[in-house]
């Protein structure tokens, strides 16, 4: 996580990344950039605290992986450290709101493979929310272009900008480097046994 200041908002901004998520009380802004990877933002209107995650895949509990670390890469994972820190802070489950972000197909590893991961990561967030009775206000996910997101805790607004052209290289550099880094670490970690 980065945090910074942009003349043009009074609140600070923090930076999340792939496999990162943030909760806050604090009148700030989470901010992130999304290629075929999903963020969710969820909110309590009531409390004024809300958060972000910034997950790369699904992570469904039938695929053992996902338990191999405990990891925000895994949009299960993801969703439940958001809730949990959320509900640290003070919200109520059910006043919970979500906001649906990402799921683009902008990885250029073919269109079978550059489409799989998104959708997966799409049906995933809309799946889980509903399973958790947490509605959606709004949503966009899908196509072809990169996201920035910028999420304004305080009063649950977001400022979208869709990245196309040569931009979009750099958001595909940087999950490629993490999903790499995601593979050499569980190739170290070996095998875990669950018990």
């Amino acid at each position: 996580m980065f945090a910074h200041k942009l003349s043009q908002f009074s609140q600070p901004i923090t930076i999340i990344h792939p496999g990162e998520f943030l909760a806050s009380s604090d009148d700030i802004i989470i901010s992130t950039v999304l290629g075929s990877c999903v963020s969710v933002a969820l909110r309590d209107a009531k409390e004024g605290i809300g958060g972000l995650n910034h997950f790369m895949l699904p992570g469904y509990f039938d695929d053992r992986s996902h338990f191999e670390s405990q990891s925000a890469k895994y949009g299960m994972y993801a969703m439940e450290l958001l809730i949990n820190d959320l509900l640290d802070l003070g919200c109520r489950k059910d006043r919970l709101r979500a906001k649906v972000f990402g799921g683009g197909s902008v990885l250029g590893r073919g269109a079978e493979r550059s489409n799989k991961v998104p959708k997966s990561n799409i049906d995933f967030a809309f799946d889980y929310l509903k399973t958790e009775g947490i509605p959606v206000e709004c949503s966009d996910t899908g196509g072809n272009a990169a996201r920035k997101i910028l999420f304004f805790v305080r009063d649950g607004k977001v400022l979208l900008k869709r990245i196309t052209g040569t931009f979009i290289r750099a958001v595909d550099i940087e999950e490629r480097d993490y999903l790499d880094r995601i593979k050499k670490r569980q190739a170290a970690a070996g095998d875990v046994t669950l018990f």
